[in-house]
């Protein structure tokens, strides 16, 4: 092998290195800032999460409140006034 296939060969190994290095690091999420540090990538919690995290709650406590009133024994009587009673919430 002669000087000008080993360069080449060296440049080859290094390109695909770094390549392989940063499908690494876009695969898990790791950032790098200007210093060259490496950290976690964060998701960014925005009022549109807070929001869908909100809503999923209280869809959350709408089916507990169902299933309550579906497996509860009492009587149709009984099973109104509850209902009543969860609408004056």
């Amino acid at each position: 092998m002669n000087p000008f296939e080993m360069v080449i060969g060296i440049v080859l190994i290094v390109m695909i290195g770094n390549v392989l290095k940063a499908r690494y690091k876009a695969k898990h999420g790791i950032l790098e800032d200007e210093d060259g540090n490496e950290r976690l990538a964060q998701p960014a919690d925005t009022a549109e999460a807070a929001r869908l995290r909100e809503d999923v709650r209280g869809l959350k406590e709408r089916v507990q409140v169902l299933e309550r009133v579906i497996t509860d024994q009492r009587q149709t009587s009984d099973l109104s006034l509850e209902i009543e009673k969860l609408r004056d919430r």
